[in-house]
C-alpha cells in the first residue's frame, strides 16, 4: 500500500518547515553558547564527546555522540538537501536555463567573494588557507527563520531566491567536501560504494519504487563512502539521485512519486530534530576570557569577513549587474533595498559553514574552535543586520496584489510559475 500525504507541496511544505525549523535552530544555538559558558561546561563536553557504539573505521575510531550526529544524521540532512535539488533541477524552479541563471550566478559570486575575502584575511597564515570554503555556505533553516520572523513582510520572490541560491550553494558546498576536503582514498570501498550506487539506479530503471529498498541500499551507501575516506554526508546526495520521481508540471506533487513521499517524511525530521540537534551539539563554544587579540585572530576574522562582507558583495552585486546587463530580471514584488537584506541574510552560514570548519582543521581543537567563533559573529552580524534592512524597508508597491498571487500560484500547482518581472 502507497503512503500518501497531505495534498500540499513539497515548496509549501519546505517554506513552512524551513521557517519554524530555523527559529528551533537559532534556539539551539543560543543555548548551546549559554551551557558552553555555565557551569555545566564540563558535562555539555562530556555528553557530546561520549563513546556510544563501536569501531566502523579506524581513521575515526570509537563511535561517540558527536560522530553519530555530524557522520550519521546529517547524512539524512544530505538525502534531504538531495531530494531537493533533484526536485528543482528536474520539475522546480531551476528546470529550465532561464530559472537556472540568476540562482547560479549569485550563488557562483556568493561563493566566491567569501572565499577570496577569506584568503585576504587569513590565507596568508600557516595552516589557515584550508579553512577558505568555511564562509561559502549559506544555512537555509537559519536564513528562513530570520525571514519568518518578519512575517508577512518578506516577498515570496525573496524566499524563494534564497531557497534556490542557497540549494545552488549546497550544490557548491557538497563538490568542495568531495573535491577538497578528502584525505586518504580506499580504493576497494570508493569500489563498492559505486557498485551500490549503480545497484540504486538499476532498481530506479527496473521500476522499483519501494522507499524501504532504497534507504536500506542508502545505508550501505552510507558504510562504504565512511569506509572509502570520502566523507560519509556525500552519500546522502549521491542516493537522493537515485530515488525515482514523478515529474508534475502544473500540478500539485505526485501523491505515488518516491521522491516526493521520501521528501515529505523527511521534512520534519531534518527540520526539527537533525539540523537542531547539530547546532546543539556543534555551536557550544566557551567564550569566557576571550581576548579582544582571539577574537580579531585572522581565521575568525576571515571567516566573519567572508560570511558578512563576501556574501552580500558577491550575491547583491551580481544580481544587480545581472539585471542592469539584461541577464536576468528583477525579482517579482521587491525592491532592491529588500533584495540587499536578502543578500545580507545569505551570510549566516551556521550548519554548513560549521561542517565544513571541523572538516578544515580535522584534530586541531583550537582552530575548529576559531572558526566556530567567527561562524557565529559573522552569521550574527548577517542575521541581526539582513533583519534590520527588511523590517525596516519600505515594501514594493504591488506588494499584496504580487503575494495574492504568488500564493494563488502554490496553491494551484504547488509552485510559483515565475519570480522576475521579466528582463531588462
Amino acid at each position: 500500500m502507497t503512503r500518501s500525504f497531505p495534498p500540499r507541496s513539497a515548496l509549501r511544505d519546505f517554506l513552512e518547515s524551513e521557517s519554524a525549523g530555523g527559529m528551533l535552530l537559532i534556539f539551539a544555538a543560543i543555548l548551546a553558547m549559554i551551557v558552553a559558558n555555565s557551569a555545566f561546561a564540563e558535562t555539555y563536553e562530556h555528553a557530546i564527546h561520549a563513546v556510544t557504539g563501536p569501531v566502523l573505521t579506524d581513521k575515526l575510531g570509537p563511535m561517540t555522540v558527536h560522530l553519530w550526529i555530524n557522520d550519521g544524521l546529517m547524512a539524512v540532512f544530505f538525502l534531504l538537501v538531495g531530494l531537493e535539488i533533484k526536485r528543482e533541477f528536474v520539475d522546480g524552479r531551476l528546470a529550465s536555463w532561464d530559472r537556472r541563471r540568476l540562482p547560479f550566478i549569485a550563488a557562483a559570486a556568493g561563493m566566491a567573494v567569501p572565499a577570496a575575502l577569506y584568503m585576504l584575511f587569513a590565507g596568508k597564515e600557516p595552516g589557515l588557507a584550508q579553512g577558505w570554503a568555511i564562509p561559502a555556505a549559506t544555512d537555509i533553516a537559519f536564513a528562513m527563520g530570520v525571514l519568518a520572523l518578519l512575517g508577512k513582510r518578506a516577498p515570496t520572490s525573496l524566499k524563494l531566491f534564497l531557497v534556490t541560491v542557497a540549494i545552488v550553494d549546497d550544490m557548491g558546498a557538497v563538490a568542495i567536501i568531495a573535491l577538497f576536503y578528502t584525505a586518504e582514498i580506499n580504493m576497494a570501498a570508493l569500489g563498492a560504494a559505486a557498485a551500490i550506487l549503480a545497484l540504486m539506479f538499476v532498481m530506479n530503471r527496473s521500476g522499483v519504487k519501494s522507499l524501504i529498498l532504497y534507504l536500506l541500499m542508502f545505508l550501505l551507501l552510507w558504510y562504504a563512502m565512511l569506509l572509502s575516506g570520502v566523507h560519509a554526508t556525500i552519500a546522502g546526495v549521491l542516493a537522493a539521485m537515485a530515488i525515482p520521481f514523478e515529474r508534475t508540471p502544473g500540478a500539485p506533487d505526485s501523491r505515488t512519486s518516491p521522491l516526493h513521499r521520501l521528501e515529505h517524511a523527511l521534512h520534519p525530521w531534518v527540520a526539527f530534530a537533525i539540523v537542531p540537534l547539530f547546532g546543539f551539539a556543534n555551536a557550544g563554544v566557551d567564550i569566557r576570557g576571550l581576548g579582544i587579540d582571539q577574537i580579531f585572530a585572522p581565521l575568525p576574522l576571515g571567516i566573519a569577513a567572508g560570511l558578512f562582507l563576501g556574501k552580500q558583495v558577491g550575491i547583491f552585486g551580481s544580481v544587480w549587474l545581472s539585471v542592469k546587463l539584461g541577464i536576468a530580471g528583477r525579482l517579482r514584488g521587491a525592491t532592491w533595498l529588500q533584495v540587499y537584506g536578502v543578500a545580507m541574510l545569505c551570510g549566516i552560514g551556521f550548519t554548513m559553514s560549521l561542517f565544513i570548519g571541523g572538516l578544515a582543521f580535522p584534530g586541531d581543537t583550537l582552530l575548529v574552535e576559531e572558526a566556530k567563533i567567527g561562524i557565529l559573529m559573522g552569521s550574527l552580524v548577517a542575521a541581526l543586520v539582513g533583519f534590520a534592512v527588511l523590517r525596516f524597508a519600505p515594501l514594493h508597491p504591488q506588494h499584496s496584489a504580487v503575494e495574492s498571487a504568488s500564493n494563488g500560484e502554490i496553491a494551484a500547482d504547488g509552485d510559483v510559475r515565475d519570480t522576475s518581472e521579466g528582463q531588462g
